[in-house]
């Protein structure tokens, strides 16, 4: 069923749901708005701890629609940030929740991280995996794998 009448544009709005809803399962939540908001916290504290390079590797396997907020707003000259520390990371990603701080941020990030490594070639999960710090890594509890065939 068409809802734009734009291939290119029903593909990412469906795929793009289905990765909210597969956040949404992990997480037991059932707003997707706060869905919408975990997926692109986490995913832009992931890129700003990213070099430009493995940033725009990501970004290829995107969908377009999650690809459009992950770019939004990005400095590559201001990327890595200097702080590697896991701390920082789930402070980054709070700062989106403040409105509601009795949510669990690692339990979120481990949750969107889960989300890329289904939707994500293990290939490229791998390299983002190597490119982050201990502290931040040890946020990703599963093995790569994929519905990539």
């Amino acid at each position: 069923m068409s809802t734009t009448g734009i291939p290119a544009f029903d593909s990412t709005l469906q795929t793009t749901n289905l990765w909210l809803n597969d956040l949404l399962d992990r997480l037991g939540w059932q707003d997707n708005e706060r869905a919408y908001h975990a997926l692109r916290a986490v995913l832009r504290a992931l890129r700003d701890h990213l070099p430009v390079e493995q940033t725009a590797a990501l970004a290829a396997q995107l969908p377009m629609l999650v690809r459009g907020f992950y770019y939004d707003g990005w400095r590559p000259a201001d990327t890595p940030v200097k702080e590697r520390k896991k701390e920082a990371f789930l402070n980054h990603v709070a700062a989106a929740f403040r409105d509601t701080p009795e949510l669990n941020t690692e339990h979120i990030v481990r949750a969107v991280f889960q989300v890329l490594s289904k939707h994500v070639t293990p290939g490229e999960i791998k390299h983002i995996m190597a490119a982050l710090p201990g502290e931040i890594r040890s946020l990703w509890t599963e093995e790569p794998h994929t519905v990539w065939f």
